[in-house]
């Protein structure tokens, strides 16, 4: 993954994705590295494979909904960065598409990039605290 800052107020990064890479641990390797404590970001590109979830209110955890082991479009991502416990969580939601113009959706849980991923990342002026909410069971933006 290469990555360039493309302007100072608000700090906005480019971040792109090669062939191989893996997204999610790609943003949190990214968000960890610059000590983001409060951004969002919006991506396109292609994928060899992907994982996506939902969170099942029952069981309070993230479940696997879609595998795929094909390639794909990404058509959409879409997420935030905020502090968990002093360190950055990702939070991201994707739309893929198939070959034949079906689309999946859910929780990025893993993608790996084939052959590119171009990421638009703004960080926030004001700091983002994620706090556990104890219905849901999961870490959340209090303002």
């Amino acid at each position: 993954m290469h990555h360039k800052i493309i302007q100072q107020q608000p700090k906005t990064y480019v971040l792109i994705f090669d062939t191989g890479d893996e997204l999610a641990s790609g943003l949190k390797k990214f968000a960890s590295e610059f000590n983001l404590s409060a951004a969002s970001f919006t991506a396109i590109g292609a994928l060899s494979s992907v994982k996506l979830g939902w969170f099942d209110w029952t069981t309070k955890k993230y479940k696997a909904a879609v595998e795929l082991e094909e390639q794909v479009e990404l058509l959409s991502l879409i997420g935030d960065i905020a502090l968990k416990d002093g360190e950055p969580q990702v939070h991201a939601h994707v739309v893929i598409g198939k070959s034949d113009g079906t689309a999946h959706g859910g929780h990025l849980l893993k993608a790996v990039v084939r052959p590119t991923c171009e990421v638009v990342l703004t960080e926030s002026p004001a700091h983002l605290q994620k706090q556990f909410d104890s219905e849901s069971g999961l870490a959340l933006i209090r303002l």
